[in-house]
């Protein structure tokens, strides 16, 4: 039965995490901004912009029934394919921090492999849904949709995007598992998934460098453990109200673009204990409306794809969270609605445009 309104706590509550993080990337980039572009202001008006753009967005969604996704999934699907070959090729595809994972227009960028994460969410709910029965099988259920997930980790991997796609693969796993997968498949991929990993690592220097870094920064101060040692600096003289908003040392040249991947750590910095317990709030609750509403969904497709892109979100926050305190390996993903950057942004408030309309339908 349809809602005539959405769930307007999660909105309020996205759109007040939104502003939150404008205000942060304007104080953690202020001094490169000026010092890169001679307009302080220059990642705070991109970042308005695609915000303003992600409202529209994620209200116009919102107004779509999902089952829209559910007869469209393989066109969705074959789109991003498209655009996952196109961006690896010289030329068409821009090269940023390493990765060519970018699609340059004008002064923005476009990745399309945060798009794909959607993308193969609703494919998969599809799948699960239509396939319900078969489901308990390893060869006529799971594999079929396990060799498409590969195929596209494949293609982020060529970029390479590990961030990217460990959160896109970690996920559909998730979704996977609470559709009724036998609990031995998991066990069994868990342990190619370690070979797999550490090939990978073993395939690419720099990332072999990362977890040499993680284990022991301090090996490598000036090169591959910089960036956690200039975190870990940032969120250590916090304390409990931090050094006071606009007033972060690190911003000022030793954390290298702090207004993307570690936004938490001038957070931690300017608001000490405080800022921690905001963001952690702020992701406590629009988890728990998410949850909430995937738990009264009205069929299995809008309860899956509900739950994965709920899980989503949240997994790729919890993974910038855990890089940014040194618990685990850089990973290089944002942390979702607060870090700078246009993509993740939309696809973010996108996401959260399809759960709203789920939302309508609430048992």
């Amino acid at each position: 039965m349809k809602n005539k309104s959405f769930d307007i706590l999660l909105f309020i509550a996205i759109i007040a995490m939104v502003i939150f993080g404008i205000i942060m990337i304007y104080s953690s980039s202020y001094i490169w901004a000026e010092y890169k572009f001679n307009d302080p202001f220059k990642y705070v008006k991109s970042q308005t912009v695609f915000f303003i753009i992600g409202i529209f967005l994620m209200l116009l969604i919102s107004k779509i029934d999902y089952n829209f996704y559910k007869k469209k999934s393989n066109l969705l699907l074959l789109i991003c394919f498209i655009l996952l070959i196109l961006v690896l090729i010289p030329g068409i595809g821009k090269v940023r921090n390493g990765a060519r994972s970018w699609f340059g227009i004008g002064p923005l960028g476009i990745q399309p492999s945060e798009a794909t994460k959607i993308a193969l969410i609703i494919f998969v709910a599809k799948y699960l849904t239509n396939n319900n029965k078969d489901i308990k099988s390893i060869k006529k259920g799971v594999l079929p949709i396990l060799s498409i997930i590969i195929l596209f980790f494949g293609l982020i991997m060529l970029e390479p995007d590990f961030g990217t796609g460990m959160v896109m693969v970690a996920t559909l796993i998730v979704i996977l598992f609470i559709s009724g997968v036998n609990i031995s498949f998991f066990l069994k991929s868990s342990i190619v998934g370690i070979v797999g990993i550490v090939s990978l690592i073993i395939a690419a220097p720099y990332r072999l460098k990362r977890i040499i870094s993680f284990i022991n920064p301090w090996n490598d101060p000036l090169g591959s453990g910089f960036q956690i040692i200039q975190s870990l600096y940032a969120i250590g003289p916090g304390g409990l109200l931090g050094q006071g908003f606009l007033n972060s040392r690190q911003k000022h040249f030793y954390l290298p673009e702090p207004q993307t991947d570690f936004i938490f750590s001038i957070i931690s910095e300017e608001f000490g204990f405080l800022g921690v317990l905001i963001v952690t709030f702020f992701f406590g609750f629009i988890f728990y409306r998410m949850i909430k509403i995937s738990l009264k969904a009205p069929d299995n497709f809008a309860k899956y794809l509900s739950f994965g892109l709920s899980f989503g979100i949240v997994l790729q926050a919890v993974l910038n969270l855990m890089v940014v305190v040194g618990l685990i390996p850089v990973t290089g993903v944002t942390l979702p609605f607060l870090s700078y950057g246009g993509s993740s942004l939309l696809v973010s408030m996108a996401s959260i445009g399809i759960i709203l309309n789920i939302s309508r339908y609430e048992k």
